[in-house]
């Protein structure tokens, strides 16, 4: 009553500045941009190095230890915490709280110094080291998706890989990362007596088939018909011209000897880490992480209509897609 007996009391170009007043705050707040997990920068950052193959001892001293001393060189670290394990070194840092401006010329430094000891000092093998800034967009999932299928068979990973680059080509989509994804891979499996009789080490075999695939520019030659570019290519993953490549041991000139007489070449899977599975359906889970400042609702809405339209495809194949999270 009070209310209404204000309004009828006040002068009427108060009351249409009122009803202005609550109009322009009722359409305000209709288009405000509403967001589930807003953007937040926690001053964390994560090297991660691989090194293929090496030993966690192995990976400390040729990896983890140059790198910190790059690490060293940058300012405003609060603290770094590393860790070293077969074949993958983690450096996570912590940088002190300063302004936004300043916290991306710190992390522009870091980039710079672990580039030039990467070129100047890590191991050939060495995987590029990704500098990774840990925030409420990349540190954890946007959206969770599970891919099932009958079986784990090549159908499902095949079309795994088609889902994963879908869904990386949606606007606002950083990355996306396959869980209990079996890559393919070449199982090399020798016996060692028939290595060692023929003046062989398991380091001369793996030497061998490092050559096998690697990629080498091998210079310019010139012809009459202009200059080439000469390159050896040893990228051929073919089991049975692998099982035909020769070894030859050290300090030997005329002796060589057949892969396939010492091992057996087969194609294979590696050991996933993670296993997916939902309702006792084997599968493969793919976890969404958005670009910097994209609104969350408005992605996870793009990424559910983009299933609904691939599900109406995948109907009759086996194959299903869900969104779990």
């Amino acid at each position: 009553m009070h209310f209404v007996r204000a309004l009828i009391t006040n002068h009427p170009l108060a009351n249409i500045a009122f009803v202005v007043v609550i109009l322009m705050g009722l359409i305000a707040y209709s288009r405000m941009p509403r967001e589930q997990d807003p953007e937040i920068n926690f001053n964390w950052v994560n090297i991660i190095t691989v090194l293929p193959g090496a030993s966690a001892e192995d990976v400390e001293k040729r990896v983890t230890n140059p790198l910190e001393d790059a690490v060293r060189k940058v300012q405003d670290i609060k603290f770094v915490i590393s860790s070293s394990r077969e074949g993958l070194s983690n450096i996570l840092i912590r940088f002190r709280d300063i302004p936004v401006r300043i916290f991306d010329k710190r992390v522009n430094d870091l980039r710079r110094e672990i580039q030039n000891k990467a070129n100047a000092e890590l191991p050939v093998e060495t995987e590029d080291p990704e500098i990774l800034e840990i925030t409420t967009s990349n540190g954890f999932p946007t959206a969770m998706v599970m891919l099932t299928g009958q079986a784990n068979d090549e159908h499902l990973r095949s079309a795994a890989r088609t889902i994963k680059d879908d869904l990386e080509q949606i606007p606002g989509v950083d990355s996306v990362l396959a869980l209990g994804f079996q890559d393919p891979e070449l199982l090399v499996e020798f016996d060692p007596s028939a290595l060692a009789a023929r003046g062989l080490t398991a380091v001369d075999l793996a030497g061998g088939l490092q050559g096998w695939f690697r990629d080498v520019f091998a210079g310019k030659v010139n012809t009459p018909e202009g200059e080439w570019l000469v390159r050896v290519s040893g990228t051929t993953a073919d089991p049975e011209l692998l099982a035909g490549f020769y070894l030859q041991p050290p300090g030997a000139t005329d002796a060589r000897t057949a892969l396939d007489a010492i091992a057996k070449v087969r194609r294979g899977r590696d050991d996933p880490l993670q296993l997916a599975a939902m309702n006792g359906q084997p599968g493969v889970m793919l976890s969404v992480t958005k670009i910097s400042y994209t609104n969350t609702l408005e992605l996870v809405g793009r990424i559910r209509d983009y299933l609904e339209r691939k599900n109406a495809v995948l109907a009759g194949s086996g194959l299903e897609l869900h969104l779990t999270d």
